[in-house]
C-alpha cells in the first residue's frame, strides 16, 4: 500500500504533539462521538516506556504540509501483545490509514526479533462508524476476537440505593498506608488471574504505574468481617465530559454475588455525584468470563457504545 501522490510521512517529535491532538480529536470525534485525548496524553504517548519515537511511530503529512496522520504502537510493559494505533483526520486522510498500519506492522515484525520472539500479537481497535477501517484490518488478515461495551448511568438526580449487604463494609483506600496498597494489588490480581488477557504485574510494577494520584478519595476497599475481599479503582479519563470513571472492580471469586461489587460502584457514584459529576460510566470485557452485566444494569448502567478488538499474529522479521 502507498500513500497518495504528493502525501509524505516522517516521525513525530514533542513539538508535534498540539497538530497530532488536532488529528487525534477528529478521529475520536468522528469514532465515539467526542474528544478522548489531551495534550498531556499524546505527550505521554510519545515518552512512554519500550517506544522510540524515531522508530515507532509516523505522521502523515498532506500536500499543504498539514499533519493528518498519526500511527503508533503502545506497549509500556515489553510483554505480551502490542497495541497499534492509527488515527486520522476522517475527512482528509481517511486513505491513509491502511497505509500507516502496514507501515506499523512491518516495525512490530523488527521488534519481535529484536525481543528474540518468533512472532507478536497485534491489536487495533474499531469502534461503530469505522466500517472501512474494519475492512481494512480484515482485508490485512485480522481476526475479530473480542468486544468492549461502554456503560453508563446519570447521576444528577442519584436514587436513594438500598443498604448493601450488612456484612459488607466499603471504605477509601488509605494512600499513605503502604500495606493497604499491597492489599489493594492483591485483591486485583486474584480477581482478574481468571481472565484470557490478564497481564500478572508485580506489585513494584503496579505501584510505579499508578504514580502520585490525587484522587486517592476515589478508590475503595470492601470488606467483610474485616477481610479484604473487593476493590474498586476510579480514574480521570472522562473528566473531560464531567464523568466519573471505573477503571476496574475486582472481587475474590469466593465474595462474588454477595453484594460486594453493588456496594462499591454505589459508594463511588456516591462520590463523584458529590464532587460534581454528570455521570458514572466503565468499561466491559463481553470475553471475560466474571463480566457482571446483570450487576451493572442492577445498579443503574446502560449499554451506550461499543468497540470490537481485532488481532493479527505478526512473524518476527527474518523469521
Amino acid at each position: 500500500m502507498t500513500l497518495p501522490a504528493g502525501w509524505t510521512t516522517r516521525r513525530p517529535t514533542l513539538d508535534d504533539v498540539p497538530a497530532i491532538l488536532a488529528v487525534v480529536h477528529a478521529a475520536d470525534t468522528f469514532a465515539i462521538g467526542h474528544p478522548d485525548f489531551d495534550a498531556e496524553d499524546v505527550a505521554a504517548s510519545l515518552t512512554a516506556p519500550h517506544f522510540d519515537r524515531t522508530r515507532d511511530s509516523w505522521l502523515a503529512i498532506d500536500p499543504d504540509d498539514t499533519v493528518v496522520g498519526w500511527a503508533t504502537v503502545d506497549n509500556p510493559t515489553a510483554v505480551g501483545r502490542e497495541f497499534v494505533e492509527v488515527y486520522v483526520d476522517p475527512v482528509r486522510a481517511a486513505a491513509v490509514r491502511a497505509p500507516l498500519l502496514v507501515r506499523q506492522l512491518d516495525r512490530v515484525a523488527e521488534r519481535a526479533a529484536e525481543r528474540g520472539l518468533p512472532s507478536l500479537t497485534v491489536r487495533c481497535a474499531v469502534f461503530a462508524p469505522e466500517r472501512d477501517w474494519e475492512r481494512a484490518l480484515r482485508g490485512l488478515g485480522f481476526a475479530l476476537v473480542k468486544r468492549y461495551v461502554r456503560m453508563s448511568r446519570p447521576l444528577d438526580d442519584l436514587p436513594d440505593e438500598p443498604a448493601g449487604p450488612s456484612d459488607v463494609t466499603v471504605r477509601p483506600v488509605r494512600p499513605d498506608d503502604e500495606a493497604d496498597l499491597v492489599e489493594f494489588h492483591r485483591i486485583y490480581e486474584a480477581a482478574f488471574g481468571d481472565t484470557p488477557d490478564h497481564e500478572p504485574l508485580t506489585y513494584e510494577r503496579w505501584r510505579a504505574r499508578i504514580g502520585d494520584l490525587t484522587a486517592w478519595d476515589e478508590w475503595f476497599v470492601a470488606e467483610v468481617d474485616g477481610v479484604t475481599v473487593g476493590a474498586l479503582q476510579s480514574s480521570d479519563q472522562a473528566l473531560d465530559q464531567q464523568s466519573g470513571w471505573v477503571k476496574s472492580l475486582s472481587v475474590l471469586s469466593a465474595y462474588r454475588r454477595r453484594g460486594v461489587g453493588a456496594a462499591l460502584l454505589r459508594r463511588a457514584f456516591a462520590r463523584y455525584a458529590e464532587k460534581g459529576r454528570r455521570a458514572a460510566g466503565l468499561g466491559v470485557d463481553l470475553t471475560n468470563p466474571t463480566a457482571p452485566l446483570s450487576l451493572y444494569r442492577a445498579v443503574g448502567l446502560r449499554e451506550t457504545q461499543w468497540t470490537d478488538m481485532y488481532e493479527l499474529s505478526v512473524p518476527a522479521a527474518g523469521v
